[in-house]
């Protein structure tokens, strides 16, 4: 079934490294009209596509800004409107900084059943170096506000290779998260992202070799306190992957409402301007160009990038199940010809290592 992303781009403050759609200082008034133009695109989206959604993602900016009653409009709205069954996968990210008290509840009230946590350090002096605005303490707060709304299912972000970190640090954060019965992480590198106050002036960061050293890190510590890789960036205990972000990996049609957000729909990818106003005035989704991509959009090149990603890899069943042959001899030959601690190729298909996740690009572009 279809996967359901709704982007809600409310934020406090914008965090320094930030390149997601998100505005600050929002107010009732624009909140009231963008949950209007959300119910409104839901319900042209619904009778347009017809069809049902098993995972819903609420995503940003900081969704739980909406507030309680909002947010649980806009869910009970999404449900019915797609006819999403009881057992599927609907996710909330959240702020720890913030009083998650009665937003849980609300949210757990209307099926909601797993958060999503930007905790990105388990140390006060690195989290105040993000620009973060909330401390170690605050995120254990939100995690026992989960438990209590009855939400076992937490993921926790962790960023890596930011000021000041160490590989201590990145074990401290493993940890941390297993203690707190976190059933799930997403661990991934900190990217100088365009147009960001960190771009313009970079803070001291460790060089490549130190991240990456970091990275190998955290897929260490992870795996010693129970989670498992299975994509480059994500980990999990058994069953606690990511239903909704798998979606995206195994190219499943997904539908993006929102300003920024992104479709897959009918083999073709659509996606809203970065722009609330616009949003707000019902403007209609754009397709990509594909001119402006190297690699063709639903082509099996496409279904090997993002197939690469996951620990499983590019396997044989999955790619005939897709377009009807085996791998191509010319991908399997140049897979084996890289260096093993990169990548394995055998009877199942191809798949990177650890290693080889840290310089997928490279091996993507060789391969295809």
């Amino acid at each position: 079934m279809l996967g359901l992303y709704l982007h809600v781009p409310f934020c406090m403050s914008k965090c320094p490294y930030c390149d997601f759609y998100s505005l600050a200082g929002s107010t009732d008034d624009d909140k009231d009209r963008y949950l209007q133009s959300m119910l409104d695109s839901l319900r042209h989206w619904s009778a347009k596509l017809n069809t049902s959604a098993d995972t819903v993602y609420l995503g940003g900016g900081t969704p739980t800004l909406l507030g309680a009653e909002r947010l649980s409009r806009l869910i009970a709205s999404a449900r019915d409107m797609f006819s999403v069954p009881n057992d599927a996968e609907i996710t909330l990210e959240a702020n720890p900084g913030d009083d998650l008290n009665d937003v849980l509840t609300a949210f757990a009230a209307v099926g909601g059943n797993r958060l999503s946590l930007g905790v990105q350090a388990v140390n006060d002096r690195q989290l105040q170096l993000l620009g973060r605005r909330h401390t170690v303490a605050d995120a254990e707060s939100a995690i026992s506000a989960a438990h209590r709304a009855g939400i076992f299912n937490v993921s926790c972000d962790l960023m890596l290779g930011t000021s000041e970190q160490t590989a201590e640090d990145v074990r401290a954060a493993a940890r941390r998260f297993a203690a707190w019965d976190a059933r799930h992480v997403s661990a991934y590198l900190l990217k100088l992202e365009s147009g960001t106050p960190y771009a313009a002036a970079p803070p001291s960061l460790p060089d490549e070799d130190a991240s990456a050293t970091l990275y190998l890190e955290a897929v260490t510590a992870l795996k010693e306190q129970g989670y498992a890789q299975y994509e480059i960036s994500n980990f999990a205990h058994p069953g606690f992957e990511s239903r909704h972000n798998l979606k995206y990996w195994y190219s499943d049609p997904y539908l993006g409402i929102g300003p920024a957000a992104h479709s897959f729909l009918d083999g073709k990818r659509l996606y809203y301007p970065r722009s609330l106003s616009d949003f707000l005035s019902a403007c209609k989704p754009l397709a990509e160009n594909p001119s402006d991509t190297v690699i063709p959009e639903n082509s099996p090149e496409e279904f090997a990038m993002l197939r690469l990603r996951l620990t499983a890899g590019l396997t044989e069943t999955a790619f005939k199940a897709r377009f009807g042959s085996p791998l191509p001899a010319a991908w399997r030959k140049k897979a084996a010809a890289l260096p093993p601690h990169l990548v394995t190729v055998d009877a199942d298909g191809i798949r990177l290592s650890p290693d080889g996740f840290l310089v997928s690009d490279a091996i993507l572009a060789r391969l295809l």
